[in-house]
């Protein structure tokens, strides 16, 4: 009961300090709030994002590497909304039926310079679709960083002004009782305390996002070689079929 009643109290004197603080820190403290929330929102959305990604991620390698044919992998990526390596493989996929060198590979002629500009285009069409991927995992994530970096000192700025119109107060009543100076600097204090609160779960979700957006990408570094070296075996060795049935 001692425990509960003391938080109790010790909350509402939080509420009363920051209702009887200065203007600035009330300024500052709406400030760091509003960098909080926004910091939570990125986190919600972000780690919903990449646990949604990985988790397709998933299920689509394991039927890209069952060997299901492309048309198909194709339909079932229509619903691995969240994926990239699935993006990357309808863009690859659809440069190769654009080109139709995979459908039709009688059309293609033997020679290496054919083949050539054909994978480049789907190469640029992968790195194209993993540069659009990235950017849109990483979106809003350097805000996390930004909110670690700036708001330890937003906080601290609040603490200044709040000291320095508790000295000032101090000067004009003429007395530097504790009881005259500790209700002001505390008041102040709550701004350095909200600046860390903001601070510390920013800077540790940005690290934790950062370390899986990073595993993500390079996933798709690795798929996107694989798939590249996929497509040119499947090529030759329709074209060796071709000419040997020729």
């Amino acid at each position: 009961m001692n425990g509960i009643s003391f938080g109790t109290a010790f909350g509402a004197d939080i509420i009363q300090m920051i209702l009887h603080a200065g203007v600035v820190v009330k300024f500052v403290l709406f400030i760091l709030l509003l960098f909080s929330i926004i910091c939570w929102t990125i986190i919600f959305m972000k780690w919903r994002l990449i646990r949604r990604a990985k988790e397709e991620n998933g299920y689509f390698l394991d039927l890209f590497w069952e060997n299901t044919a492309f048309n198909k992998l194709y339909a079932e990526s229509e619903d691995l909304a969240f994926s990239p390596v699935a993006k990357l493989f309808r863009a690859g996929y659809t440069e190769i039926n654009r080109f139709g060198k995979i459908q039709n590979p009688g059309g293609m002629k033997e020679s290496g310079a054919t083949m050539h500009p054909f994978m480049d285009v789907v190469e640029r069409a992968l790195k194209k679709t993993a540069i659009d991927q990235s950017n849109k995992l990483e979106k809003a994530v350097p805000f996390l960083a930004t909110t670690g970096n700036t708001t330890p000192f937003i906080g601290l700025f609040g603490t200044v002004w709040g000291i320095m119109e508790s000295f000032r107060g101090i000067g004009l009543k003429g007395s530097a009782n504790l009881a005259v100076v500790a209700p002001g600097i505390s008041e102040a204090l709550i701004a350095t305390a909200a600046g860390l609160a903001a601070a510390i779960p920013a800077v540790v979700a940005f690290n934790y996002l950062n370390s899986k957006v990073t595993g993500l990408k390079s996933e798709m570094d690795l798929f996107a070689a694989d798939f590249v070296s996929l497509v040119e075996r499947q090529i030759m060795r329709r074209s060796v079929a071709s000419k040997e049935g020729s």
